[in-house]
């Protein structure tokens, strides 16, 4: 067979098992040859019995002592039983619903047994152990791969598939990765690293052939990364001549920390070089990032063009246009406002004004994506809040103009390293630093002892004059985990009955818009003392009078998760403070929000959360448009990953559009399409 090949014509497999195989994204040899086992047994190591560890899984040589039996337990369960021995101790096995093993092992003779160990009383049972004569060699005494599954295909039909494919692959198998990266690497050859990964000899021919793997996912990533960069080189920018600021300067009632200013200067450099802005700007809550924003979309009005910024909710527009309005008012620039739930004739004015330049600076929710909406000129577009739009729609939003500078905003920390990888066409600019007279917020981790005891200091809080929000994780009981177990519902209809005297509100995910909006509103204008959510307000208005956010199962969150809510407090004067449940959760729930109580340092949280739950969490499924990884992890390969950079620097340094490397240059292309964004093209 070829590479080229369906693995429906692999012996075994046929059209049903082909289909559940395509679910893991094979569909021919090449495919199969590309998913790496997630793991590995090693079944080479044979223990003594008097040796075996509980919980584990482990090799053993032993001796059939009694003829195995079979029990019927219950409907649908049959159990055989067997002991076994070798010269160190015995060992009961245990079968479920196997009549083979019953009919295959025979007393007296010796096998080789493979199986998890677990302590019943003071001593160990084998339980479903796989087993073949001594010296078979086919199920034990080898490294075994474990291979992703899904529903209906075992670990031998991967064996299959990836078996054909590792005999269909030539001996002049092309490596993609050129000499002069590999070799100082210390990487196999291709075809050498696939035999090695999924048929290793031994555990450190395993981690060599994975090492290369990684490193190749990286290296290629690194190479789209800077090839998207490399992009913006030959492309000019809207012109924007007059980049003087002094004027939005004055017209500021505070003065901007030198973070801003800088983050400011970084954006107008790129402008003044011709090129067009493509610029993130990261930093925590309360940064300070929106005057980046305006200060940006000054320059587009003062120059005669137009701006527009895009926030992930209606609130957060509304927020945005009435802390704008009034400055931009203050600068003579006309400032309007688009949102999907205004009323028709007052959209169509408010499109008219954008289509005619009436209107210099938009704020706007992504009703602003659709094709009914266009612009007179617009030179600068804001995404606000990023990690809530895709990429895709970033470029749909530029597109409403030609050569629009984009600046992008986010909340969310993310490890300096990562964030040239996650955000590839963008340049990086860092807010690290907190406007003046901002406290910071007292945060504590604790246990359900407590409880009573918080929900005094939350009467209290409310007491004098301040507000309070209580976040969970699930909207109502029938969601609930042995994790969670406190809901939106039950714990606003609880604050109720033990606080009659405060008016409690609930918002959540199913709470439709406009009466989100609504509550909302109602808890910015102070007409709610406690807000019970879901995280739908980790994204929201800013309450200076919300003085004290109460988080219930903490321990269910990411810690970077847990920093942005912490963040929608500590915006007025008064002291604010931010509690934890899931104190008493364990060990590692401890730990997790001991960081928080620690540090408020978005950055140093961001990469512990990255270290804890591993990148795919932290991201989440395929967020930022970057491809998926097979191998790497972005939190544990981090070396790997500068290695890599480094790598991918050196080489298009010297070839910077691939066109020395076609094989290299195509692979990157094929990766990046899987991203649903346009690719490198």
């Amino acid at each position: 067979m070829k590479l080229e090949e369906q693995v429906r014509f692999v012996r075994g497999i046929g059209p049903k098992k082909a289909e559940l195989l395509q679910k893991l994204g094979i569909v021919t040899l090449e495919d199969a040859i590309q998913c790496y086992p997630r793991g590995y047994e090693d079944r080479t190591h044979i223990v003594p019995i008097a040796h075996l560890a509980d919980g584990e899984k482990q090799c053993i040589h032993a001796v059939v002592g009694a003829q195995p039996k079979t029990a019927h337990i219950r409907k649908g369960m049959d159990v055989t039983r067997c002991t076994v021995y070798d010269t160190s101790g015995s060992i009961p096995l245990r079968f479920f619903n196997n009549r083979y093993a019953a009919a295959a092992l025979e007393v007296g003779k010796e096998y080789a047994f493979y199986g998890k160990v677990q302590a019943e009383g003071r001593a160990f049972v084998m339980l479903a152990p796989e087993f073949e004569p001594v010296g078979a060699d086919n199920k034990t005494g080898r490294i075994v791969p474990i291979y992703p599954l899904t529903a209906g295909l075992h670990q031998k039909d991967l064996y299959r598939v990836t078996e054909a494919a590792l005999q269909a692959v030539p001996a002049d198998y092309p490596d993609f990765l050129p000499e002069k990266i590999r070799k100082p690497q210390g990487l196999p050859p291709l075809a050498e690293a696939l035999a090695h990964i999924h048929r290793p000899q031994n555990m450190e021919q395993a981690q060599q052939a994975r090492h290369r793997m990684v490193f190749e996912e990286l290296f290629l990533l690194s190479c789209g990364m800077r090839l998207l960069r490399s992009r913006r080189a030959g492309q000019s920018g809207v012109q924007l001549r007059d980049l003087s600021l002094h004027a939005f300067y004055r017209a500021l009632p505070f003065s901007l920390t030198a973070a801003q200013q800088r983050a400011i200067e970084a954006c107008t450099m790129d402008i003044a070089a011709g090129k067009p802005l493509s610029r993130l700007i990261q930093g925590d809550v309360g940064s300070g990032k929106t005057m980046v924003a305006a200060a940006l979309c000054y320059l587009a009005a003062r120059n005669g063009r137009q701006a527009v910024i895009m926030a992930p909710t209606e609130l957060l527009a509304q927020q945005h246009i009435q802390t704008m309005q009034p400055l931009f008012e203050k600068l003579g620039i006309s400032c309007g406002l688009l949102t999907g739930s205004m009323g028709a004739r007052q959209k169509r004015e408010t499109l008219q004004a954008m289509e005619s330049g009436e209107i210099a600076i938009v704020i706007a929710t992504h009703a602003v994506l659709s094709d009914n909406v266009s612009f007179h000129d617009l030179a600068v577009a804001v995404v606000d809040e990023q990690h809530r739009f895709g990429v895709s729609q970033r470029a749909s939003l530029t597109a409403k103009g030609e050569n629009v500078h984009l600046l992008v905003m986010s909340a969310t920390p993310i490890p300096r390293t990562l964030a040239l990888l996650i955000y590839g066409d963008l340049d990086v600019s860092i807010i690290d630093e907190l406007p003046p007279g901002r406290q910071k917020i007292k945060t504590y981790a604790v246990g359900e002892k407590t409880r009573p005891r918080i929900d005094r200091f939350i009467d209290n809080q409310c007491a004098e004059g301040g507000q309070v929000y209580v976040v969970c994780p699930l909207v109502e009981d029938s969601e609930l985990t042995d994790t969670a177990r406190n809901s939106a519902e039950s714990t606003a209809e609880r604050l109720s009955r033990i606080l009659p005297h405060r008016t409690v509100g609930l918002v959540h995910g199913r709470t439709k818009a406009a009466e989100r909006e609504r509550i909302m509103a109602d808890f910015a204008a102070g007409n709610i003392d406690i807000l019970v959510s879901t995280t739908v307000i980790e994204v929201g208005v800013n309450v200076p009078n919300a003085t004290l956010m109460v988080v219930e199962n903490g321990d269910c969150f990411g810690l970077s998760q847990l920093h942005q809510l912490r963040g929608r407090v500590g915006r007025g004067k008064r002291q604010s403070f931010c509690i934890f449940y899931g104190a008493d959760k364990g060990e590692e729930a401890r730990e997790r929000l001991r960081t928080l109580v620690q540090t408020s340092d978005g950055f140093a949280i961001a990469q512990k959360d990255l270290e804890m739950r591993g990148a795919g969490d932290f991201f989440g499924t395929r967020q930022h448009g970057l491809p998926p990884m097979k191998m790497a992890d972005l939190a544990g390969d981090t070396r790997l990953l500068e290695q890599a950079q480094q790598a991918a620097n050196v080489l298009l340094a010297d070839d910077p559009d691939c066109s020395n490397a076609p094989l290299l240059r195509a692979k990157v292309q094929k990766l990046f399409d899987q991203c649903g964004d346009g690719g490198l093209n």
